[in-house]
């Protein structure tokens, strides 16, 4: 499930809300290890859910770095290398 939390700090632009979002649905999930919550409980996962994804937008505001932006699309390039060489590996 975390496989798909990915980094959302120091890009340009700037990590949208839905990244946010989908980054603490994900945390979410793999704490509560529900993909999909019970009426029950669901919510709880949802408050958890907002509130994690707020924080996370407070945490990407106050970070400082004089490191340069980095390209999404060329990350997400280095991934797809990254993946081709450790899956042609095995």
């Amino acid at each position: 499930m975390c496989r798909n939390i990915h980094t959302l700090y120091n890009f340009e632009p700037a990590a949208t809300a839905d990244e946010v979002h989908a980054a603490a649905l994900q945390f979410v999930r793999k704490i509560s290890g529900s993909t999909k919550p019970s009426k029950a409980n669901a919510e709880a996962f949802e408050r958890a859910v907002e509130e994690i994804a707020h924080i996370s937008r407070h945490l990407l505001a106050d970070l400082v770095t004089t490191a340069p932006p980095k390209n999404r699309e060329e990350e997400a390039q280095k991934a797809r290398e990254r993946s081709q060489r450790r899956f042609a590996a095995a």
